[in-house]
């Protein structure tokens, strides 16, 4: 394998607006590279305007450093996990075996909470590099890697740890949480498996380890990607603004709209494309599957 790789991934991201949870970055990965940096780039640096509150990823996204780090970024990491029943809990402090009686056995020892102050500005100092883009996640998450037992890597581990013991309280008890944690693994799925209906060719694989051409394969997928949405979004604009549909659809109804549909998309076949024309799609809706 070339130090190119050939593996994707993609950041799903909670945000303000009004879809609440969307895709908003895809990176392209050596193969050997750390999950945990690809989902902190990926809601770091996504290329728009909105603020990422949140971050969904699947189970094995929820390792300690990267639930320290992303708190750190001021954003919440928030996992699927599968075997919660293995998952420790770490108390506030000493001397509280008797305050949670049922949660015993899934106790452990309490926060350090001295090594978190004593390291507090190094921590900080780290993010901000991240955050600025002086230093890469990759770069640091590795240098502490190498050197495990350095005192600010144990910091934000112990950030993290905090931090998990938060969300794992909240995931146990909020059933709405797991909710929207399932449901926003959903859309990444979906976003998936668009990619496999544009990206057509050896079963939807990067079947390259040539730099030049993984770069350009990846940058066509992405104008297939952004140009999809797009006109599916002028599409939805179209339809909505008709009166009949603003009285049947419900708030709802509207939370559950996404432009990230490819049913009308033909990826076989012959398709006759006149670049000289335009699609008819302001001011007059367009046939799902139409080329002008």
């Amino acid at each position: 394998m070339t130090p190119c790789g050939a593996r994707r991934s993609g950041s799903l991201a909670l945000t303000p607006s009004v879809t609440r949870r969307m895709v908003v970055h895809s990176q392209t990965l050596r193969a050997s590279a750390s999950e945990v940096h690809a989902m902190i780039e990926g809601a770091v640096r996504h290329g728009t305007m909105m603020k990422v509150e949140g971050n969904y990823v699947d189970s094995h996204g929820q390792t300690e450093i990267g639930v320290g780090v992303s708190r750190l970024l001021g954003f919440d990491l928030l996992p699927r996990i599968k075997q919660i029943s293995k998952v420790k809990l770490y108390r506030v402090e000493s001397g509280e075996s008797d305050l949670y009686l049922r949660l015993t056995p899934a106790m452990t020892r309490p926060i350090r909470w001295d090594l978190i102050e004593q390291n507090y500005d190094q921590m900080i100092k780290y993010a901000t590099a991240i955050k600025q883009g002086t230093a890469s996640t990759e770069a640091i998450l590795r240098r502490f890697t190498e050197s495990a037992s350095h005192p600010t890597y144990q910091a934000m581990l112990e950030v993290g740890r905090a931090q998990k013991t938060i969300f794992v309280a909240r995931y146990l008890r909020l059933r709405e949480l797991q909710r929207e944690i399932q449901e926003g693994l959903n859309v990444v799925e979906s976003s998936n498996g668009a990619n496999s209906v544009i990206f057509y060719g050896k079963g939807g694989d990067i079947a390259t380890n040539h730099c030049e051409e993984l770069e350009m394969t990846v940058l066509c997928l992405r104008i297939l990607q952004a140009a999809l949405v797009y006109v599916n979004t002028l599409m939805l604009q179209d339809v909505l603004a008709d009166p009949e549909w603003a009285k049947l659809l419900k708030p709802a109804d509207h939370r559950g709209l996404t432009p990230l549909f490819w049913q009308h998309v033909q990826p076989y076949g012959e398709v006759r494309l006149d670049v000289a024309k335009r699609l008819a799609l302001v001011g007059g809706a367009a046939q799902p599957g139409r080329s002008e």
